[in-house]
């Protein structure tokens, strides 16, 4: 995807501050320093565009990325991280379900897991809930380089089964590293807007 002007629109902590405009949305969703904003990051080939962090929980808001005035990416907070208070972690929870819930402009998700663990509880109802309302949606299993080759299709087996995936939700490895899987997630992201 040849990306020439993405652009940070704004932080929305609440449906108040979402932007208005006609453009698609496509969401990345996953737990907390899973990876989101490193592969949109990669996506866009900025490493500046979305702020990362070794720190769980650096994303509180929802982040608006403007990619050459023709399609939205928009990082979402990560979920399941311990240590936040329960009262922000509700508010993290009522703003993702409201995005995700009512917001008309959303296209499709990245819905991120980690290629080392088996998905958690959160990964799982995050997924049946995406499956249930049949928002297009992409599983990419991030930080796939810090596996092994051979431990691959074993992995791929276990985020499936505990993801109870049927074979057409399509499913990639990333690594924001080494840049695999920029292609497939791109070409998703894609077929959604429209090329």
């Amino acid at each position: 995807m040849k990306v020439k002007v993405p652009r940070f629109v704004t932080s929305a902590y609440s449906s108040k501050n979402f932007p208005v405009h006609n453009f698609l949305e496509i969401a990345f969703s996953g737990r907390s320093n899973v990876g989101k904003s490193s592969m949109i990051n990669k996506l866009v080939n900025n490493s500046k565009l979305a702020r990362t962090s070794s720190q769980p929980g650096r994303t509180q808001s929802i982040n608006f990325y403007n990619i050459d005035d023709r399609f939205f990416l928009v990082d979402l907070p990560g979920y399941g991280f311990a240590r936040v208070p329960q009262k922000m972690k509700e508010q993290w929870r009522h703003l993702i379900d409201d995005y995700l819930r009512n917001r008309p402009n959303l296209a499709g998700i990245v819905q991120i897991v980690d290629a080392r663990h088996k998905p958690s509880k959160e990964d799982q109802m995050m997924v049946d809930w995406l499956m249930a309302t049949g928002i297009p949606t992409l599983i990419a299993a991030t930080k796939v380089d810090k596996i092994s080759r051979g431990e691959r299709a074993k992995q791929e087996k276990l985020i499936r089964e505990t993801l109870k995936l049927d074979k057409e939700v399509p499913f990639c490895f990333f690594s924001a590293r080494t840049t695999e899987g920029v292609n497939f997630v791109t070409d998703f992201i894609l077929e959604i807007i429209g090329g």
